[in-house]
């Protein structure tokens, strides 16, 4: 029985091993090439496709520099402040999180970094559990060991969910203001942001009173971040 225990804990560990090194082989790859599609993509392609067999995601990815530095400024305003300071992990941001849950009683607050929403977007699906909490953790980590700060939000510039299918910058700017990501302006920029934490609700919310003043808070934080 122990030999047998022992084996199943082994072929565990192995297989742990061998994923997280396929993991690591993609991150590497992605220095000098543009990932595809993202686990939440293929999530979220397969759950339209249920309903439209034909439906395609929006998305279509932009270089870094063709990316508005108002979207810039406003993502890391609404989600992530430190970001260019940080290794991965806003060890004050996850305490004031934990925090405000407690008093609450229930989960209204992440602290998630941009780095651990991009970890999670890339490689994990939208449940939440244990498991995928360490291995978020995990592959931020090796986001941030083998990625710079401007490589890193490149990708997530590219890859989050903006709406019901629309994915990253380019495609969520044409959706919703009908111009390139390039042109957004300072308040265009500040109410995308704002839409990230619930995309798809506000995306048929759009006039949300939540959303508009989620949108004038972003925008008088804007001037005050440093980009990477």
């Amino acid at each position: 029985m122990t030999r047998i225990l022992f084996k199943i804990l082994a072929a565990l560990v192995a297989a742990f091993l061998l994923y997280n090194l396929w993991v690591l082989g993609h991150i590497v790859y992605w220095r000098d090439h543009n990932p595809g599609a993202s686990s939440f993509m293929n999530e979220q392609l397969a759950r339209l496709q249920q309903d439209d067999p034909e439906a395609e995601l929006r998305h279509k990815w932009v270089p870094y520099d063709k990316i508005s530095p108002n979207l810039k400024r406003a993502l890391i305003a609404s989600e992530d402040a430190k970001f260019v300071d940080h290794e991965g992990f806003d060890w004050d941001g996850i305490e004031a999180a934990f925090e405000k849950n407690l008093k609450k009683g229930k989960i209204v607050a992440g602290g998630s970094t941009i780095s651990q929403q991009l970890a999670k977007n890339l490689f994990l699906s939208s449940g939440k559990t244990p498991w995928r909490k360490l291995e978020e953790a995990l592959i931020t980590v090796m986001l941030e060991s083998v990625l710079d700060k401007r490589r890193i939000y490149e990708i997530y510039l590219n890859v989050i969910e903006w709406g019901n299918g629309v994915f990253g910058a380019e495609a969520a700017s044409r959706y919703y203001f009908r111009t390139g990501a390039s042109r957004l302006s300072s308040s265009q920029a500040a109410k995308l942001a704002a839409m990230v934490p619930n995309p798809r609700y506000y995306d048929e919310h759009r006039g949300a009173p939540g959303l508009a003043r989620k949108t004038r808070i972003i925008q008088r934080r804007m001037g005050y971040v440093e980009l990477p």
